[in-house]
């Protein structure tokens, strides 16, 4: 008999994580039907490997991040602090409520004839996997005990984690493991962390000899990451200045060379093919070099969520840039720092200015010439992050859920 899987998910790195295990369990479990739920978003990450998505998706303005907030509203204790309300009213007037009773009802109608979910986020596919009565894995991967000490779960997050439905609880880092047992969450484990999985390189050579090499990764959501992306380039010709320096750019594909040629004309830049150029500062951009990039540069400037857990997770150091949002704010930086410990360093407390871009300059150069500090870095990394294989792990333990539903089932 043929079994079913859906994946319920709930933010761009919350489908690159759980499509991440999908593929995983693909490859041990060929037959294995499988569907999704992205809640946020239109979950590209799902529908590049061919799986059905069984309800409506919508890229809403806020990005998503309102979307989440609104629901917190069932746990109102930083709602307010965390939520911008004139994106949030675009959300709603943009279809937020009819879109999340449309998912809902979707997720209703499909579950009766799954065997398992996996709920890849917080409150919202928790929730919703909850609600179905089915079984259901969780993986808290949008929150972390590095944040505040103690994982501060809402309280309809942890109704559903305490169900006998919720046959498993997996987290993002060993930390936030150790916590959630401590605190009576028994079938709580750490196995990894699937973004890390994901960064093979292809063996371009990027960086010459002689200068250090500094990736710049703007974001992916049009169009801050083009706002995010001309504060970058002030700070190139800022660190330029400073000491010589190779500067490589990872772009998603959203990011076309129009928005590029755009923004060089607004920051005074040239465009050259393959590159951004102004005097003597060449500015290099890829579509295709995100891993290689990663692996050969010696320091991050980052306006990014995933991307700079995955630099971290080798072993980078970060320096972050406020930018005026909505997501890459002061508020998410410190986040950050928090999250991800000392390899991440934030300049300022607000969007960037002249003054902010000659202070990171500065700390750059030093950062550079720090040997201590960097191999700091490196074990940081390792510990805030893990090493590669949590996607298969992750797949494994779906698999050994399955497999223990069966038998229970084929008990009664």
């Amino acid at each position: 008999m043929t079994r079913r899987v859906l994946f319920l998910s709930n933010g761009h790195g919350e489908d690159l994580n759980a499509s991440l295990v999908l593929k995983a369990l693909w490859a041990i479990a060929p037959d294995l039907e499988v569907a999704a739920m992205p809640i946020v978003g239109k979950g590209s990450a799902y529908r590049n490997l061919g799986v059905e998505i069984i309800g409506p998706t919508q890229q809403l303005p806020s990005g998503g991040f309102n979307y989440i907030n609104f629901a917190r509203f069932l746990n109102p204790v930083n709602w307010w602090r965390d939520t911008n309300p004139v994106s949030l009213v675009k959300d709603v007037l943009s279809g937020l409520i009819g879109l999340t009773l449309g998912q809902y009802r979707a997720v209703q109608r499909y579950s009766p004839s799954c065997d398992l979910l996996f709920a890849c986020g917080d409150i919202v596919p928790i929730l919703f996997a909850r609600l179905t009565g089915r079984p259901f894995v969780v993986f808290l991967v949008s929150t972390s005990s590095y944040y505040e000490g103690r994982v501060k779960l809402p309280w309809l997050a942890q109704w559903g984690m305490k169900s006998p439905q919720c046959v498993a609880i997996l987290t993002r880092d060993r930390y936030t493991a150790q916590d959630l047992l401590g605190r009576g969450f028994v079938r709580t484990q750490f196995l990894g962390y699937p973004i890390m999985d994901v960064l093979n390189p292809s063996g371009q050579a990027l960086a010459a000899r002689g200068e250090p090499l500094i990736a710049l990764l703007p974001g992916s959501r049009l169009p801050e990451a083009q706002t995010n992306l001309g504060l970058m380039l002030d700070l190139c010709e800022a660190i330029a200045q400073v000491r010589p320096t190779q500067f490589r750019i990872a772009l998603v594909p959203g990011f076309t060379e129009g928005h590029l040629t755009a923004l060089a004309a607004e920051h005074g830049w040239e465009m050259e093919m393959g590159c951004l150029k102004k005097g003597k500062v060449l500015v290099h951009y890829h579509y295709d070099a995100f891993a290689d990039i990663l692996h050969q540069c010696d320091l991050v400037v980052g306006m990014a969520g995933t991307a700079v857990e995955q630099a971290v997770g080798l072993g980078k150091p970060i320096i972050q840039i406020p930018g005026p949002g909505p997501q890459f704010t002061y508020l998410f930086a410190e986040a950050q720092m928090r999250l991800l410990g000392d390899s991440v360093m934030t300049i300022g407390t607000r969007p960037a200015t002249a003054k902010t871009l000659t202070q990171a300059a500065t700390k750059i150069d030093e950062i550079l010439d720090d040997a201590p500090y960097l191999e700091h870095c490196r074990a940081n990394g390792r510990e805030r992050v893990g090493a590669p294989g949590g996607s298969a792990a992750i797949a494994n333990q779906i698999l050994d859920a399955l497999n223990h539903l069966a038998k229970e089932t084929s008990m009664v």
